[in-house]
């Protein structure tokens, strides 16, 4: 089992959890990626959780990537992992099961 901490940035997400909880991931919310491209600000918070999950040695994943523009700027940034509608829609469970193969 791995831990992941959701929408980081934003909420109930804070620097304490990152000292107290046993961690695996940390997702840097949607909000400053959005504009990363745009906001000089978002783009230094971006950067700046970047490399405090590195310091850490949590994997960092990326919320909501729409344009490969953004994907580009976050890989060359050092984030490697994303998700997104770059990447796929949400979709149904009864989609998803068509997807998956029988065992």
């Amino acid at each position: 089992m791995r831990f992941a901490l959701d929408d980081f940035g934003t909420g109930y997400s804070s620097l304490a959890y990152l000292a107290q909880l046993p961690l695996d991931q940390l997702k840097i919310d949607q909000s400053f990626v959005h504009q990363v491209l745009e906001s000089q600000a978002n783009a230094a918070i971006v950067e700046s959780t970047i490399a405090l999950a590195k310091s850490l040695n949590l994997e960092v994943i990326a919320e909501g990537v729409e344009t490969e523009a953004q994907q580009a700027w976050l890989l060359s940034h050092g984030c490697h992992a994303y998700q997104g509608y770059l990447f796929g829609r949400p979709v149904t469970v009864e989609a998803i099961e068509e997807l998956m193969p029988v065992y």
